[in-house]
């Protein structure tokens, strides 16, 4: 792998199969593409130098890692593919990328299109207002909520609208920038997205002082990486790399350098417990 930022993953890995169509792809062209939000930050974003960074990417330098030591490569090459929430699945799907390391919640109408690892992260829905604001979501009846097209925040809304029969009006963006000008204009009363996607807007906006988060969260949503359906060993190869990051304790460390201050919340910490053990 061309310029691996981290250490070989264990020698182990070399005996995984290599039989599955994506591996055999790989072998033949030398090449591995890892899809990445560039808007999701902390979980995965664009830095000012225009590359890949945040948690889910760093994830991936050690699964491009595992999968130069299970193909016995030592020339593979990597590339970071910027991706949106509106097509990410899609490049997936259709094999322009082979691995998607973003903040994508596990879902079954999403595996119905693409298949994904064991867990990386558990997040949640939460509310972002101005100041002052009470911070219930009752208090929102009547009100514009906002939410980012194509994610499963907008379906998680518009299901708790239906299921309480609470009226608002819901307003859709294309990114997080417009929905965060939409607040502070007023021409929105909530933004709904997941916590830390909302923490890291805040610690950024150079406003901080004006925004407030909700305290509480209205899901749990369990996120991985998406790969193509129907490829068995290319999955166990991922889930196989990611059991070696938990176990060496490696998958925390990555957590700390992606988000420094933070802490895993107890959702996060049953998850290393829970994962997957490699032998």
């Amino acid at each position: 792998m061309r310029n691996p930022i981290y250490p070989l993953l264990a020698a182990a890995l070399f005996a995984l199969p290599a039989s599955a169509q994506t591996l055999e792809r790989i072998k033949e062209t030398g090449e591995v593409h890892f899809g990445y939000r560039v808007d999701a930050a902390p979980l995965s974003y664009q830095n000012a130098n225009g590359d890949p960074a945040g948690y889910a990417p760093l994830i991936c330098v050690h699964i491009g890692q595992a999968i130069a030591n299970s193909l016995q490569m030592t020339d593979l090459e990597a590339s970071f593919v910027p991706v949106d929430a509106s097509n990410r699945f899609d490049k997936v799907a259709s094999g322009e990328i082979d691995l998607l390391c973003g903040a994508s919640t596990i879902t079954l109408t999403r595996r119905e299109t693409v298949d994904f690892s064991d867990p990386i992260y558990v997040d949640g829905t939460a509310i972002l207002q101005l100041q002052g604001a009470s911070g219930s979501f009752p208090d929102l009846a009547g009100k514009k909520l906002g939410a980012r097209d194509a994610t499963t925040t907008l379906e998680a809304l518009n299901t708790t609208l239906g299921e309480t029969g609470m009226q608002a009006d819901v307003v859709t963006f294309a990114d997080h920038d417009a929905a965060i000008a939409a607040l502070e204009a007023k021409d929105i009363d909530a933004y709904f997205a997941d916590q830390s996607i909302l923490a890291s807007l805040i610690a950024n906006s150079g406003k901080a002082e004006t925004l407030q988060m909700s305290s509480e969260i209205m899901t749990i949503e369990k996120q991985g990486l998406a790969l193509a359906r129907g490829d068995a060993d290319f999955r166990l190869l991922v889930d196989f790399a990611l059991s070696e990051l938990y176990a060496s304790g490696r998958m925390r460390a990555i957590f700390d350098e992606a988000m420094p201050g933070a802490k895993p919340g107890a959702a996060l910490q049953a998850m290393y417990l829970l994962a997957p053990t490699a032998r």
